[in-house]
């Protein structure tokens, strides 16, 4: 799915360096944002939604990735 610029929860997780399941928790939880879309029930987000996340989220600490 990364081919097509779109990240799942593997690339999400690689990119703020946690667990696979941490990123599922946090959308779980509502911690994470809605996906830019859903496909075969799957869900799927643009980079930018995740960085932008990322850059709002508690705890970043001005961490630039």
């Amino acid at each position: 799915m990364s081919q097509r610029g779109l990240w799942s929860y593997k690339e999400i997780a690689a990119h703020i360096r946690v667990q696979v399941d941490t990123v599922r928790s946090y959308r779980k939880h509502g911690l994470l944002p809605d996906p830019d879309v859903v496909e075969n029930g799957k869900p799927y987000w643009y980079p930018d939604t995740i960085r932008e996340w990322v850059r709002r989220r508690p705890g970043h600490r001005g961490r630039r990735d």
